[in-house]
């Protein structure tokens, strides 16, 4: 036979063994929530990350489409370039290609409203008044920037 200490030893044991086990079983109820709340969280930033990608996805198709329109553009004003140089003197054409590789690109620049669309500065009355007396087929040049200046209608000369 069991004497009655040991019975109550088991006895504790048992009740110890339940908390514990109570215990445990809140653990795991609690991790399960956590689990639970974080497959929430991984099914939200999922969602997120195909409306990302689906952004990126349009962006480079358009990006790639105007990049392919660019080159586009640009054989055709190449091939429009060499026509018209083709009509320019060569010794125009090789101080505006000159020129061109100075200021960044722009050789000449438009004379509007007594302004050079160059350097964007205003052409003083003396500036003003060689232009004018310059025959029409003379290369006129900006003082403060070099560029060619190209004179229209509305240069107000």
């Amino acid at each position: 036979m069991t004497s009655p200490k040991d019975l109550e030893n088991l006895q504790k044991e048992i009740a110890s063994l339940a908390r514990r086990q109570g215990d445990l079983e809140d653990v795991v109820l609690e991790v399960m929530e956590r689990r639970e709340s974080a497959q929430e969280r991984v099914a939200e930033l999922g969602e997120r990350l195909a409306s990302v990608q689906a952004k990126i996805d349009d962006a480079t198709s358009r990006r790639d489409e105007a990049s392919g329109q660019l080159d586009a553009d640009s054989a055709s004003v190449a091939k429009e370039r060499e026509v018209v140089a083709g009509s320019v003197p060569a010794d125009l054409l090789k101080l505006y290609d000159k020129l061109r590789e100075k200021e960044g690109g722009v050789g000449a620049a438009k004379l509007f409203q007594r302004r050079c669309e160059g350097c964007r500065l205003e052409l003083n009355i003396t500036e003003l008044n060689e232009v004018r007396a310059a025959a029409p087929d003379a290369v006129v040049r900006c003082e403060n920037c070099r560029r060619i200046l190209v004179r229209t209608s509305e240069s107000g000369l």
